[in-house]
Order: C-alpha cells, then structure tokens, then sequence
C-alpha cells in the first residue's frame, strides 16, 4: 500500500473526507482515510488526520476498496432489454461495489465499429449508476475497418469462437480468425476470446443429439471444446504477437496452458469467472437452468485448479459474465433454455465468502488484496483506465467500497436488484457486505444501518475515455 501523505494546508474545506478505514491496495492495507475535491481523490490521510471537509464518512476501522471494474458484463442494451437494462443492472452493480463496467458487444444490434459506440453511450446516458466502456465485436468477414477504432471509442475487441443463443456471430473460418489475430496486433487492439471450438461442439451433436437434461449438459459441452480452442489462440499469439485476454477459464487444462504461455513471455492474459469458482457440474444437474451457463461448469479439481489460478496471480481479472434471462426463458426445455445468470451484484462477495472459507487462517487483509489486484488494478491496466480508475491514489477518480469483510448475511430474492429479478446465489450465506459505494466522490448505494434498505444516487455515469494500453502498441 502507498505510504499516506499530510494533507496539504489549504484555504477551502474538501468536498468529502473518509476517515476510520483501512485503505486496500494490491500491494496491501494501510490504516488512515482519504480527502476528496472535484470528484478527485485530493490526497490520502494518516490515521489521525481529520482535515475539514464539507461531508465526512467514518469508515469505523472497516476497508475501503477501490471502486471495482467488472470488466465482463452484458447489459443487454439495445434490444435485448426485457432480459436487462442499465437501470437496473447499473443498480446492482453498485451494490456489489462496482463502480465501471465493460460491455459485451452481442446486442442487438450487434456492437461493431466507433460510430455505433457513440450511438450506444447515447442511447445509456442518463440512465447508468456506473461509468462505463465498451469492446466491440467483428464486423463480418473483413476485420479491416477496426484499424479506424481509436481508444476513445474501444481498446478491446470480443470474438466467439463457440456460439450460443445471444452469441450468434460466431469466427468459424480458420483464415477469417487468422486475419482479426493480425489486424488487432497491427492495429494495437485486445483481442477478448470466448475460447471453445464451434467445430467440437458441431461433431459431438451431430453424434449425440441435444440434451435431453441437464444430467447430459456438460457432456454435450465438453472440456475438449474449450482445451482444443485455447490451444489455437495460443498458437496464433505466437504467430501474430497479437494480445489476448481468454474469458472465463473454465478447465485445468485452460489455466495450465494459459499460465504456460505467460511464463514463455506471450502477451497472454486470462479471466476467472465468480461462476466457476462457486459452482460445479454437479449444480447442472440439481438446480437445472439457473447453472446453464457458457462454457458449461466444470468438476470439483477444475475449480480448485481456478482457485489457485487466483490466489497464485496466473489469472489476471475476475470477470461476473452477467448475463440475464428471464425465468420464461430459463424454463425452456433444457436444448432452448440459454445460457447464463446474473452476477455483477454477487461477485464481490460471492468471491470474498469462497477466500475465507478456502483460507480460514489466511488474513483479510491479504485476501481484500488479491480481490483489488483482479478487480481494479489489472483491468484498469489492460483496458486503458488506470489513469483515472483502479487505485486509491491522488488525483485518480475518487471511487471506492467500503466493504465490511466479516459481517454474515444471506442473499434473499428481495435484496437482488438485477431486472430479471432472480440469482444462482440465493440462500448464499456470504461473508463480506457492502455497505457504501461511491463514485466520483458521489454516493452511488448506501445500505441502510439496519440492513433493510438501501438508496442509491444519480445515473449520472459517464462514458470513459481510455489510452491505448501500454502493453498493447501496434504494429
């Protein structure tokens, strides 16, 4: 943790000071507080600094977090809104403390080139609790109009290797892929992988049929799907040199390979879900749709392979993949039902509550940590924001959680504010609440003392602009 700083003499009281917390960092946790001006984090405080301010916050000796970037979600705005909306979604993401989202491209519209970002950042405003960015998808079989993308529109474009019910735009021609792996490099863009093998998934259904249950689901969406594509990507990296970020590891082998491929120096990345840490196929089987998701759930070592993956550092960020349907669509038949849940609300502690049950005699401390290094530090890097997002750090954005770490409390139906009004997780017993989050130095949720309600602020989030990543340069 950065070292605390006096607060400089100054004629005009801050706008907001926090103090009585415990300031989390990747690199650690210091005692102290924070002083706020202009929606900026003015300067970090000692602990017994108490500098004027208009509005205070005692933290009283609780953590205080970064303000968290999912960088993962699929708020399903335009045309895909009775699933979804950033009303909504936006709510329930500052109350998992996330205070900047990235959004997926398969809307409907699909998202493909800067001019549909500035419609889209219209189309949201004034609508969102959340700052927010975007990545784009491929726009047909020609990938030469993302060398025109600039950072201010996207730094990031998503690719499906494997399709499903909102993915329909699906890279399956092996020439068409090797040219998006050359023009991101050469136009300095991440590529985003869903890395399973369409071509897997097509032999295996034409031998087997659909499911006729979800007993069958992993099965018909096996590991050699996702092993078989991962293999490809890392194998184009080295061709291209192109940088590439692989979403929602989901097997041992995926996290070996991936791991493997750092270690030998490629520009490889990878993301852990919250959903592959918490569940496994056998939930498939119990609780039916709400566990469908894409890639399907995998078994008990692959989950603990996923948890070292964290608590070692090969993974770079947790993504919550929150992906909303309706109940209607979940009770389809199980071949109809589409994959997905919601999980930008649960993810914090949905992550947290596993750290502790994993690592009882491990401290707090260590684990807010390792939460802040995949939540804020390393997605602000590898998507251009770690100018202003990510740190506790003067002259950043002033957001941040205050995060109780050892308060226990259950996740009820009344409590989740995703639109489509349901999650995996209800019934959880979780340890580790929000309790404030704040954006720009605005108060964006505050739970109410007696934890029966909640307020939220203004839906005044605004579309970020970004840098070119450093690691990220074209060629």
């Amino acid at each position: 943790m950065s070292e605390t700083t006096s607060a400089p003499r100054r004629e005009q009281p801050y706008d907001l000071v926090v103090t009585g917390v415990r300031l989390v960092s990747g690199d650690g946790v210091a005692t102290g507080g924070l002083a706020v001006s202009g929606g900026r984090i003015a300067c970090l405080l000692g602990p017994d600094e108490r500098p004027p301010a208009r509005r205070t916050l005692d933290g009283g000796g609780r953590h205080l977090l970064p303000g968290l970037i999912d960088s993962h979600v699929h708020f399903r705005a335009p045309g895909l809104t009775h699933k979804e909306d950033w009303a909504h979604a936006s709510r329930a993401a500052v109350a998992g403390g996330i205070t900047t989202v990235i959004d997926m491209p398969n809307t409907v519209p699909p998202l493909r080139t800067g001019e549909e970002a500035h419609r889209k950042a219209e189309l949201i405003e004034g609508a969102s609790l959340v700052d927010y960015r975007f990545h784009l998808g491929v726009a047909g079989e020609d990938p030469s109009p993302l060398r025109e993308v600039g950072p201010r529109e996207a730094t990031s474009v998503k690719v499906f290797l494997a399709g499903h019910h909102t993915a329909p735009h699906v890279v399956r021609d092996p020439v068409q892929l090797e040219k998006i792996f050359r023009t991101a490099a050469e136009s300095g863009l991440r590529l985003l992988l869903h890395a399973e093998d369409d071509g897997v998934f097509g032999l295996l259904d034409g031998w087997r049929g659909e499911p006729s249950g979800y007993a069958e689901y992993e099965r018909h969406r096996p590991r050699s799907g996702a092993i078989v594509a991962v293999a490809r990507v890392v194998e184009l990296v080295r061709r291209h040199g192109t940088s590439v970020h692989v979403l929602h590891a989901s097997t041992a082998e995926e996290a070996d390979l991936l791991t493997a491929a750092a270690y030998a120096g490629l520009p490889v990345t990878f993301e852990v879900t919250p959903h592959h840490l918490s569940f496994t196929a056998a939930e498939t089987c119990r609780v039916g749709a709400r566990a469908r998701l894409s890639p399907a759930l995998r078994d008990a070592p692959d989950q603990d392979r996923l948890w070292q993956a964290v608590l070692g550092g090969h993974a770079a960020t947790l993504g919550s993949d929150h992906a909303p349907h309706t109940r209607a669509e979940k009770l389809r038949v199980p071949a109809e039902a589409p994959p997905g849940l919601p999980g930008v609300q649960e993810m914090l502690p949905a992550v947290h509550t596993g750290l502790r049950r994993r690592g009882p005699q491990d401290s707090p401390d260590a684990q807010l940590s390792c939460l802040v290094r995949m939540l804020a530090e390393r997605p602000a890097e590898l998507f251009g924001l770690d100018e202003r997002k990510g740190r506790l750090c003067a002259g950043l954005d002033a957001d941040f959680v205050l995060f109780d770490a050892d308060e226990r409390w259950m996740l009820e139906p009344g409590t989740i504010r995703s639109k489509c009004g349901w999650s995996a997780y209800e019934g959880w017993t979780m340890t580790g609440r929000v309790l404030h989050t704040a954006r720009r130095g605005e108060t964006v949720y505050r739970l109410s003392d007696d934890r029966a309600d909640a307020a939220f602020g203004a839906a005044d989030g605004r579309w970020l602009d970004a840098r070119r990543p450093s690691d990220v340069e074209p060629r």
